[in-house]
This record gives C-alpha cells, structure tokens and sequence, in this order.
C-alpha cells in the first residue's frame, strides 16, 4: 500500500492524460481544417476567382483598415479569410490611428472545423459547409 499512488496523484495523472488526449483532438481537427481551405484555394483558383487584398473590418463601424493579406473572403460580412497558401485569417480589428494609416499586419490562425463555435445561435457552422456556400456563391461576392 505505501508504494500506491496517493488520490492527488492519480488525479494529476488523468488530468495530465485528458490533457493530451484533447490536445491530439484539436491537433487532428486543424489538420483536417487546413486540408478543407487547401481544396478550397485549388478550387477558387480552378474556377479562375483571383485573389484580392484582404481587409480587417472593424467591429461596431464601417472603417476597415489594409492588410498584408491577399486571398478570398470566406464570409460575406468579410470578417473571416483565407489567403492563397489555404492560411485561415480572423479579419475583425479594433480601431486604431496607425492601423488607419499604415495598415495592418495580421498573423494566421489555426482554422477551427467548426466556425463561430460558442457564438449566437445561427452564427456557427461546419468549415466544410462555409467553404461550400462560398464556392457556390462566387460571382457574388467582391
């Protein structure tokens, strides 16, 4: 019995393993993600939809500010994007003099497989899905 793991122990143990384990989880999911927006940029360039400069739009006005981003808009409301490499892009800013005049430098994020997860109701769909309606709706969107 003295060579037993204590109960905190034991407990750190699975904490440690449920750890790993939904680390694996959300590894597995990006990859998946990545591979969905890197069959979306082939197919955007397939259909001959040219990439264009990205925008960060930002929240509660009608500014939006230059970004170091060419690709697609993945949303109408322009807040989400994917530039020609299939790097998934949150394009919301906060508002900011030197971002209006020098422009913005925004960094990739890992894409999620489910977008919007944790928003209002009706705000969150599968990354496969948004990917779909956009390719669907090309000659709509600028």
């Amino acid at each position: 019995m003295e060579n037993e793991p204590s109960w905190r122990e034991k407990r750190r143990e699975a904490a440690v393993a449920h750890a790993a384990a939904l680390e694996h989880r959300k590894a597995a999911e990006t990859a998946q993600a990545r591979g969905l927006l890197a069959e979306f940029v082939r197919k955007m360039k397939a259909a001959g939809i040219e990439p264009r400069p990205l925008r960060a739009q930002v929240a509660g006005s009608g500014a939006s500010y230059r970004t170091n981003v060419t690709g697609w808009y993945l949303r109408r409301n322009r807040t989400l994007g994917a530039d020609t490499n299939g790097n998934y892009y949150s394009l919301g800013a906060s508002a900011s003099l030197k971002a209006r005049l020098l422009g913005l430098r925004i960094s990739p994020s890992d894409p999620p497989i489910t977008v919007g997860l944790g928003a209002r109701d009706g705000e969150s769909m599968p990354l496969e899905q948004l990917l779909s309606l956009r390719l669907e709706n090309t000659g709509d969107w600028t």
